[in-house]
């Protein structure tokens, strides 16, 4: 009778030929493609690992993925940015984190297979890997450079020395077993069944690490203070430190204000117990700075006497407390990058007093700002003399600013878009030209002036929502600071006839209008629009304009179904 071989399973070594022609076959192993793949990916998890455990042990060293990251934000151009911002809004953070995440893993995984036939492969990809992120790192403002430089390039040895040391033992298995051959229910079968296990469930390990790393470590100094003067604020009965205020209710409503429409939006946009304030800013890490260590300048070549604050000398000050409307310039039409809040800080124009400003009036001078992370803005002196509220401000509704919006201290103009005026984290102030000096913003495509639109929208009902016949709550907010809103009116229907509706009480100019309209609705298919009217008489545009480069314009409309 024949002898039958049984079929050998395929492992993760193969043999390749490493003779000459005409040689006998002279057989020698290398790892397979799908192992020598695993071995690059986990070898980039592991540098990537190590970056965000280092991340964690000082607040000088950042994120290799934050690092890259930011890296990116920098060189993007701005019509991108108002792209990905229009279509995802602010998730499209995490979603270029994650870009680099896997990014960074098929690297790796390119790099391991590019080993198979040359392992000098490994410690020169991963050289390459080290120095782009320790580039990437050492940029930062916020960073220690050569912390940043010694834990890129130990991320990569660490990424390295993973990837040859899997390679060792794929070879190891290979020659020790008879004709280089893994027999199926051997132990070396076995043991090789368990690296695999071992190996991907380092993986699930990894990517759980990656994704739950921004959320471990301990609480930062910035944190911690916050945390402090709030307590502080909230236990004191009687008597609130210098500038402390009592906390306003994130449903707190003005006199007048609109609460019987469900689903409108609120007056004040609370930050407690949940944010809901609009969050779009070019920091993928929040810079965590410690009051007892920052300090603000005021300088520039247009100021007599530069000034330096501590947070302590602020704090201790008289304030000014006011209700302002922030809009994101890149907010689409009926977008929610906009939110309302209370204020309070120091006029600008106070301190501006004391540092000796030349001359306020000078339209060729602008107040150029700069964050501890390196962003900076610039919009005209005088309108921080013009009237509008221009502070630096040090609490939002009620509390110290969260470190999100820019704890310790922030900028807010009303009537300017975000991307001129509302520098968070702010460390110096400097009054200089107006001509050849730009912010951050300006060299990607942005307009260099940027007032805040006449813009209005609709809350309740929402797009293709369905209704039942009968009286409708039709609902939404309208915005113009600084100008105020004189009227906002909606349409019904295809026919473009106006109706005006009720509106709220507002405490000043500078805020948002609720609005309201009881419509008796009838079956059908219903377009609805609104458009707002302000105080100078300006009525909104029905014409579509594309946020950038100064901001959206059009109506807001919506299809709502009657059955």
């Amino acid at each position: 009778m024949d002898q039958i071989d049984e079929p050998a399973e395929r492992s993760h070594v193969e043999m390749i030929d490493s003779s000459g022609p005409g040689s006998a076959a002279e057989k020698s192993p290398t790892v397979s493609a799908g192992w020598a793949w695993l071995a690059g990916t986990l070898g980039a998890a592991m540098a990537l690992g190590v970056g965000e455990f280092a991340s964690r042990l000082s607040e000088q060293i950042m994120s290799l993925v934050i690092g890259v990251g930011e890296l990116f934000v920098d060189i993007t151009p701005g019509e991108v940015v108002a792209t990905s911002i229009n279509n995802v809004g602010a998730a499209q953070k995490p979603i270029l984190l994650w870009s680099i995440v896997i990014g960074s893993l098929l690297v790796g995984g390119a790099i391991g297979l590019g080993a198979r036939r040359d392992q000098r492969v490994i410690p020169a990809g991963f050289a390459v890997f080290g120095l782009f992120g320790g580039f990437a790192t050492a940029r930062s403002a916020l960073t220690n450079g050569p912390l940043s430089w010694l834990v890129a390039l130990t991320a990569a040895a660490a990424g390295a020395a993973t990837v040859m040391v899997l390679f060792s033992y794929a070879r190891r298995a290979s020659t020790s077993s008879p004709n280089n051959v893994i027999v199926p229910g051997s132990p070396l079968s076995q043991a090789a069944n368990r690296r695999r296990i071992l190996a991907y469930g380092g993986a699930a390990v990894g990517a759980v690490a990656l994704t739950t790393g921004s959320r471990i470590g301990r609480t930062s100094t910035a944190e911690r203070a916050r945390d402090e003067i709030l307590t502080n604020a909230s236990s004191s009965s009687t008597t609130l430190p210098p500038g402390g205020s009592a906390i306003v209710q994130p449903n707190a409503l003005p006199t007048g204000a609109f609460d019987d429409v469900a689903g409108l939006t609120s007056y004040i946009t609370p930050i407690s117990p949940d944010d809901k304030f609009y969050l779009i800013d070019t920091a993928l890490q929040k810079p965590q700075v410690d009051p007892s260590t920052w300090s603000l300048t005021i300088d520039g070549e247009y100021v007599t006497t530069p000034v330096t604050y501590t947070y302590d000398e602020l704090m201790a000050r008289e304030m000014i407390e006011t209700e302002v409307t922030l809009s994101c310039v890149s907010n689409r039409v009926g977008g929610d990058l906009v939110g309302n809040a209370v204020w309070r800080g120091i006029p600008l124009a106070e301190l501006f007093a004391e540092a000796g400003i030349i001359d306020p009036t000078d339209a060729q001078t602008q107040v150029f700002s700069r964050s501890v992370d390196g962003f900076t803005c610039g919009f005209p002196t005088p309108l921080a003399y013009d009237g509008r509220t221009a502070m630096l401000a040090l609490e939002m509704n009620g509390e110290p600013l969260p470190i999100i919006h820019g704890f310790p201290a922030r900028i807010v103009v009303a009537g300017l878009y975000g991307y001129v005026s509302a520098t968070k984290w702010v460390e110096r102030i400097s009054i200089t030209d107006w001509i050849g000096v730009d912010g951050f913003w300006m060299p990607r495509g942005w307009s260099k002036e940027g007032p805040i639109k006449t813009q209005s929208r609709i809350d309740v009902p929402q797009n293709r929502d369905t209704v039942s016949p009968g009286l409708v709550n039709i609902g939404g907010v309208a915005w113009s600071p600084t100008v105020g809103i004189e009227r906002v009116e909606i349409s019904l229907g295809e026919d473009e006839v106006w109706q005006e509706v009720e509106l709220a009480v507002v405490e000043s100019n500078e805020t948002w209008v609720q609005w309201k309209f009881d419509w008796d609705a009838t079956p059908g298919d219903w377009f609805i629009r609104v458009r707002a009217t302000d105080t100078s008489g300006f009525t909104q545009s029905p014409i579509t304009v594309e946020p950038a480069p100064n901001g959206a314009e059009g109506y807001h409309t919506i299809l709502v179904q009657v059955q």
